[in-house]
């Protein structure tokens, strides 16, 4: 017992003491974000207060590297200071999800020994929940501005050699693993258990039925001017059925161009109604049923250069093009496009950035049943569209789309720990739209600014203040639903956020 005992201590030691195998990290994230909300996402309604409030994100990352084996593992809680009662019942149920939990293979690397004489640098396949993040986060992004962030349940492969990156994805989603759970119809969103109907009664939803409610909290019949419009798919509680993604980049020195072809996939629905009987009243449940056979098909494909236009690398350019083709998610034929532009002076310190995003949209004014409304995937819209995020997020967007030419101004201290930013963002319709009366709305719908400034104080705790004002139109209020002379034009935004990311293993 004595030996098997030594034995097993110096097999232990050994495994301990082999860092040229293996890496392990622990890592931790608790982000407090305090704002002061006077019409952040949309405009307020003439009448209504500013809201106060404290968001948080605790965030444990577990990392293990090896010759063969990449793991990640992240685990959070997001809330919101007071939402739960300081003593909560069992029924309430947890609040923790996983927020990644993914393992690579690594088959092939040309930089280890071990595997041989490789015919690439790199190859490995990654499968499990993970983040996908491509070139500036403009289609594909994990959106961390938000606390819950974004993540994906897929399989990708991954590939770099001689200067060329290549990824295939894939994912397949499905509601439950149910026994008594047939077919492959899917239901895109995390549906509540109980709503209530056209009277008012509390009633479970059914399997498969994603229910449409107006601002009352009641079930309303599709097409009904106080029905809450879907998200687009930046919003919050949507998702693809199936999706497949092909991403190629090749680098020349501070060259960078890129490739990507995006094909996601929606279930069909068909707007349908449950009657419900409580009492002495009969109600109606109204909602899209994703009951149908086949899928709504979209795909995007476009390219991004991002290079130096001089030898100190001063100048840099950055441009890119996208177009969206096949169907939208309600089964409508679908041609839009986006484009982007923009030129960064960085020669020290400071950087000033002078740049124009064009997404299409549909012309109120047109007979055509084509969609041209583009939809920016899966990206972070919080870095580009303004810092108030009144577009492609999940308050909705523009049905013109939207026209955004920009200036952005930067500086950054010496030392690093102090940055300040200054941005200036022009809103406009892409296309043209018309009020209740049938009149062309004006396509200015406002201009925005937004100051950040962020400070180290040590290198695991970060303090950000952020100030933004929004001088919008009357066409604002179209552009985001909301009934004319109805709302406060000026908006204003303000936030304190603490990040603190410990590294629990460095001594």
């Amino acid at each position: 017992m004595h030996k098997i005992i030594t034995g097993m201590s110096i097999w232990l030691f050994s495994c301990i003491s082999l860092p040229a195998w293996s890496q392990l990290s622990l890592t931790g994230q608790l982000r407090v974000r305090t704002e002061l909300r006077n019409g952040y996402g949309t405009l307020e309604t003439i009448g209504n207060q500013p809201a106060f409030l404290t968001s948080q994100r605790a965030r444990l990352n577990f990392n293990y590297r090896s010759s063969r084996l990449l793991f990640q593992a992240s685990v959070q809680d997001v809330r919101v200071w007071g939402a739960d009662a300081s003593t909560i019942n069992n029924a309430d149920g947890g609040r923790l999800s996983v927020h990644e939990a993914w393992g690579e293979l690594v088959l092939a690397n040309a930089h280890d020994s071990s595997f041989g004489r490789s015919s690439v640098e790199y190859f490995g396949i990654r499968v499990g929940r993970q983040e996908l993040v491509y070139d500036d986060q403009r289609l594909l992004g994990n959106l961390d501005w938000l606390q819950q962030a974004r993540r994906h349940d897929a399989i990708v492969f991954k590939l770099l050699n001689k200067g060329w990156q290549a990824d295939l994805g894939a994912a397949f989603n499905q509601n439950t693993d149910a026994f008594n759970y047939n077919g492959t119809s899917y239901t895109p969103a995390n549906v509540p258990a109980y709503v209530k109907d056209s009277k008012g009664n509390l009633t479970s939803v059914p399997a498969g039925y994603l229910p449409l409610v107006n601002a009352a909290g009641l079930s309303a019949r599709a097409g009904s001017p106080s029905l809450v419009a879907t998200p687009g798919t930046n919003g919050a509680n949507q998702d693809y059925k199936a999706m497949q993604f092909l991403y190629a980049a090749k680098q020349w020195g501070p060259t960078r161009l890129a490739a990507l072809l995006f094909v996601d996939e929606f279930g069909r629905y068909k707007l349908d109604s449950v009657k419900n009987i409580a009492g002495a009243d009969t109600g109606w449940l109204y909602g899209r049923h994703f009951n149908q056979a086949g899928v709504n098909t979209r795909a995007t494909g476009g390219l991004l250069l991002t290079t130096a236009l001089d030898h100190h690398q001063y100048w840099r350019l950055q441009a890119g093009a996208y177009y969206q083709f096949g169907h939208d998610r309600d089964g409508l034929s679908l041609a839009a496009y986006t484009t982007t532009l923009a030129l960064t002076y960085a020669p020290h310190l400071l950087s000033g950035t002078i740049g124009w995003d064009y997404l299409s949209g549909n012309n109120a004014f047109s007979s055509s049943a084509t969609n041209h409304r583009f939809d920016p995937l899966y990206g972070t819209p919080h870095k580009f569209w303004g810092y108030m995020d009144y577009f492609y997020a999940g308050t909705g967007s523009a049905t013109g789309g939207l026209n955004n030419p920009f200036l952005k101004g930067k500086y950054v201290s010496r030392n690093s720990r102090l940055s300040v930013e200054l941005c200036y963002h022009y809103f406009g319709l892409a296309a043209e739209q018309k009020d209740v009366k049938g009149a062309v709305v004006s396509k200015y719908l406002g201009s925005e600014v937004d100051a950040v400034a962020t400070y180290g104080l040590n290198k695991i705790t970060t303090l950000e203040l952020g100030a933004c004002a929004l001088w919008a139109t009357h066409s604002m209020e179209y552009a985001k639903g909301i009934t004319p002379q109805a709302a406060r034009l000026n908006a204003s935004w303000v936030y304190l956020q603490l990040n603190l990311k410990p590294d629990f293993l460095q001594k």
